[in-house]
């Protein structure tokens, strides 16, 4: 099971509200669960006092994932080796750096569900992944509610989605279930989860939607419906069901601090599975939209420092040189707040909007840029694979920067609480950036300040506020510009080592 462990905290309110309003009665607003104002006081026609008949038609579609592994791992070395205790303790491996390296065998458990009569199976792909670095997985078995076992191929997967794809041959048709139109699911709605949490066979747990387009922040694609019905490790691949017995989610990730469950579960939408569950199937591979930039959120700090209002779009920090979205004409610093008149918004991200069009196809961008609103068209092109995106990301420590030895400009604010210098192609290469990146780097800040506590030695600054800055002079202008705007903040556009085009939003003192 993998863990939402990217929502960071909880806030429980409780107690009460009075509003005073001076409206006509006429025309007052009513509180949204006043008494007639919700018409179905009691169940909808047909909905169950007990969900027992409609568990014996589905749980028999629903499956227990196992696989064998075989996990390589290195021996501890022999601290004994070459004295005359070193043959009493010779399992632990030669001198050296290590011992000889082990094979041992390895085990994982998850659920899934049976999609069609032939024997396809849909689970998340953590489950039949391999469980560590060096481990390969041997066999896939997949258990059915009779305890028939049947050995499963691996059809396909798509680890973005977490999403996979099994096959089973069986000597009769197999029960199955449909996927159905997850878009329809409300907060608020009744579900149904089936599983097998622990290991502990079919395990049935009912309860509500609790949102709908849920973030967890462990992917760009995250969309995810939220449940407060109980899904523990090992519910991972198993099926979220609606009254009507459709399958609305795939459950894929809890937020535990302790491993169990806490009412808060998270299940892949179906409607948004079923065109990769359908690519796998066909023995393709899921073909994704890219754009070739580094973005991330406009945060209250970013958006008081570039005058927009809260919540709106993601900002450009790095533009692929070459790729779709430098073709199209995007900068770093621009914000997009629209793709195809699609809202960008933490519910719905650039990342997401982007996956979601097809390579090839041009998409419209509606960007602010220093301020003013414009229209960009870009087409977008095919997803790399995700370590090839992290490598141009690059990243890690700065050092070996050169002392002040009192040659560093200060800039004339103390407003920042930095020092910096010119870029040089030597200080460039000893902090371990790229030679084409210009701006001043630097050399120390002030502790006490909001850059010392976001800024570091060996960044350098590009830009502050969208304007190149090459100075300490050229920061202290834009600085006093934003200053004299009544900005209570500038946004620095800087790169540290290779991860290049991070905004990072300094309030002025």
């Amino acid at each position: 099971m993998r863990y939402a462990y990217a929502l960071t905290g909880a806030i429980l309110l409780g107690g009460t509200a009075a509003s005073l309003t001076m409206q006509n009665p006429a025309t007052a607003q009513v509180a949204q669960n006043e008494p007639g104002a919700i018409q179905a006081q009691a169940p909808k026609a047909g909905a169950p006092m007990s969900f027992a008949d409609m568990v014996a038609k589905l749980q028999p579609a629903v499956v227990n994932i196992s696989t064998t592994q075989r996990v390589t791992v290195q021996q501890q070395a022999n601290p004994f080796a070459g004295t005359p205790f070193g043959e009493l303790f010779g399992g632990m491996g030669g001198g050296g750096q290590g011992g000889a390296p082990v094979t041992r065998e390895g085990q994982s458990l998850g659920s899934g569900f049976l999609i069609s009569a032939d024997g396809y199976v849909v689970t998340n792909n953590h489950v039949i992944a391999p469980a560590a670095r060096g481990a390969t997985v041997e066999s896939i078995t997949v258990t059915l509610q009779d305890r028939k076992e049947y050995k499963a191929k691996l059809i396909g997967r798509d680890p973005t989605s977490d999403l996979a794809v099994l096959k089973i041959t069986s000597p009769t048709a197999l029960p199955f279930v449909k996927l159905g139109d997850s878009t329809r699911a409300r907060v608020g709605d009744w579900i149904v989860a089936i599983g097998q949490p622990f290991g502990l066979g079919g395990t049935v747990t009912a309860g509500i939607v609790s949102a709908v387009h849920r973030s967890t922040g462990n992917g760009p694609f995250d969309s995810f419906i939220q449940t407060d019905a109980a899904i523990n490790q090992g519910n991972s691949g198993g099926p979220m069901f609606n009254l009507n017995g459709d399958v609305i989610g795939i459950n894929s990730q809890i937020y535990s601090q302790s491993g169990g469950n806490i009412g808060i579960g998270f299940a892949i939408p179906a409607t948004e599975a079923k065109p990769i569950i359908d690519t796998l199937i066909k023995g393709q591979s899921v073909q994704r939209g890219y754009l070739g930039v580094g973005i991330q959120p406009v945060s209250d700090d970013i958006a008081a420092a570039l005058g927009l209002p809260k919540n709106q779009g993601e900002i450009i920090g790095r533009v692929e040189p070459a790729g779709p979205g430098a073709k199209a004409g995007l900068r770093a610093g621009d914000v997009v707040t629209a793709i195809n008149g699609k809202k960008v918004s933490p519910d719905q991200t650039l990342s997401y909007l982007v996956a979601n069009a097809a390579p090839g196809s041009a998409i419209k961008l509606d960007v602010i840029r220093d301020g003013r609103p414009q229209t960009l068209t870009a087409t977008v092109a095919t997803r790399p694979a995700e370590d090839q995106i992290a490598a141009l990301g690059g990243g890690g420590d700065d050092d070996g920067l050169p002392d002040d030895n009192g040659t560093g400009e200060v800039a004339p604010t103390a407003s920042l609480g930095v020092t910096v210098q010119p870029l040089t192609p030597q200080i460039a290469r000893s902090v371990g950036v790229d030679s084409t990146v210009q701006g001043v780097v630097v050399v120390a800040t002030d502790p006490s300040s909001d850059a010392g506590q976001k800024l570091r030695r060996g960044d350098v600054i590009s830009a502050v506020n969208s304007q190149p800055v090459r100075t300490a002079a050229d920061v202290a202008r834009v600085v006093a510009a934003a200053k004299t705007a009544g900005r209570p903040a500038v946004l620095l556009n800087v790169t540290r080592q290779r991860t290049a085009g991070v905004f990072i939003p300094v309030k002025i003192k």
